[in-house]
């Protein structure tokens, strides 16, 4: 019988409650063909999803021994160091995986600035990337 924390290693329950790491690199592929995960990224703070990204396992080494929000940007085909060029670095506080091992969450504090790469109207960079709400069929501006 196993104890619960390390259950029976090709199983669902080993998977979603087990203590084994086994991202499932493979499930989503880059037209490349590279193998990415969804990344979602949180303010540790607020609570506020900033934005959702993608990452391979290079990625999320960098992202681990540097404590900065990395990510694998497809459309440059490498990986992308969030405030490498903008300064606004998102510090990397705790990296979370989803039961299923096929998504990931960043939780992040901001070091300046703001996690889009829009600005708003006073020339700032917007908090996060989700700054517009779907009403009637339009996208608004959010409060």
């Amino acid at each position: 019988m196993s104890s619960g924390r390390n259950p029976p290693a090709n199983s669902v329950h080993a998977l979603e409650e087990g203590e084994n790491l086994t991202l499932d690199f493979e499930r989503f592929k880059t037209p490349a063909g590279m193998g990415v995960l969804p990344e979602a990224v949180q303010d540790i703070d607020t609570k506020t999803v900033l934005l959702i990204g993608h990452v391979n396992a290079a990625a999320l080494a960098h992202a681990m021994q540097n404590k900065v929000a990395t990510f694998w940007s497809a459309s440059r085909n490498e990986i992308w160091v969030k405030g490498e060029t903008s300064g606004n670095v998102l510090d990397l506080i705790e990296v979370r995986a989803n039961c299923e091992q096929n998504s990931i969450l960043y939780l992040v504090r901001l070091r300046k600035g703001g996690a889009c790469h829009t600005k708003d109207s006073n020339g700032n960079y917007r908090l996060g990337c989700y700054y517009r709400k779907i009403k009637d069929g339009r996208l608004e501006r959010a409060s």
